[in-house]
């Protein structure tokens, strides 16, 4: 309970907001603002196809420390929450959602991991994932595995239909605050709390490449749609981007004046979007290693950013609690 107790406090800070507003769409430009959309900070999001639905919806799920997971359609420019899901105890920290849109996965310091109908809003599978506290969490892309950082350094992997942990892969090294799959299926990497980043083979499960240049912790990571780039987010302020073939440092880049929080891909293989602690949502070349814009809106520290399947849309989330979504035009 200790680990617990100084995990939460290494990142919390709360505010108040609420009202939500819809602004006019234009090229780089926040479309809709959901204020107070959680009871506390919201420090995890994900963006995912809808493909159940006819209408051509898309789906953002919602973490925060309030305990809830809460399900969003999003459609015509507009938020609508669908679900509100329950369950978790001290915090929801990390969610994701599958390849399909069929079912998303959270976890929470409770050690639970849950993954969750996103139709029917009803719980799938809970998944005991102690006896130390799950953090990060992804599927797989092909939604067979969940994987699952952890408090030890350990990635565990559960089986999405089973339940039950089918493999371990061991960094050998500090709490596994993210990780991320690459979209060949071909690696896991994970980022550590000292700021070292390990890439495993998936199918052998051997570590391939052990990566530093980071001094600090890794809050988050991706890799590029054609898994050859992986960018890595930290509280040194930087962002750095590795070839992955190679393990070589192909980029660093500044322009946060405090911690970076949340980093992702855009599926047009050449922007990535990054939030942080100075209140921030940038949008980046990958190429030129440039960022191309920069919001504003939020009103304190962004703990997570995604982009939408198609690549026109960026959500945050923030310690403000309210869940902003862009208009990032490729």
């Amino acid at each position: 309970m200790t680990s617990l107790i100084s995990t939460l406090n290494l990142f919390s800070n709360l505010h108040n907001n609420k009202r939500y507003t819809n602004t006019t769409m234009n090229a780089q430009t926040l479309v809709f603002k959901q204020e107070q959309a959680h009871e506390d900070s919201i420090w995890s999001c994900s963006f995912g196809k809808n493909e159940h639905d006819p209408s051509g919806s898309e789906t953002i799920v919602t973490g925060s420390i309030d305990d809830h997971v809460k399900v969003w359609k999003w459609q015509d420019d507009k938020l609508e929450l669908k679900h509100t899901l329950e369950g978790h105890q001290l915090g929801v920290v990390s969610v994701d959602i599958n390849a399909d849109g069929s079912l998303a996965a959270s976890s929470s310091l409770d050690s639970h991991v849950m993954i969750w109908d996103l139709e029917s809003g009803k719980m799938a599978k809970s998944i005991d994932a102690g006896p130390v506290d799950a953090w990060t969490i992804a599927f797989s892309p092909d939604s067979r595995f969940l994987a699952s950082g952890s408090h030890t350094g350990k990635i565990n992997l559960f089986g999405v239909d089973s339940g039950r942990k089918e493999s371990s892969m061991d960094t050998r090294g500090k709490f596994t605050l993210s990780l991320a799959y690459s979209p060949d299926g071909k690696f896991i990497a994970s980022g550590a709390l000292d700021g070292i980043v390990n890439v495993f083979d998936i199918t052998t499960g051997k570590l391939i490449h052990t990566l530093e240049g980071h001094a600090m912790p890794i809050r988050s990571l991706c890799f590029s749609p054609d898994s050859q780039l992986l960018i890595t987010a930290s509280d040194d302020c930087q962002i750095k981007i590795y070839d992955v073939q190679h393990a070589n440092l192909a980029g660093t880049l500044s322009g946060h004046g405090s911690w970076v929080l949340g980093v992702d891909f855009c599926a047009d293989n050449t922007h990535f979007v990054s939030g942080s602690s100075d209140k921030t949502v940038k949008i980046w070349n990958a190429g030129t290693r440039q960022c191309i814009h920069t919001f504003y809106d939020h009103t304190d520290q962004v703990w997570d950013v995604k982009y939408n399947p198609a690549g026109t849309k960026v959500v945050s989330v923030s310690d403000d609690r309210n869940v902003h979504v862009y208009d990032c035009p490729v």
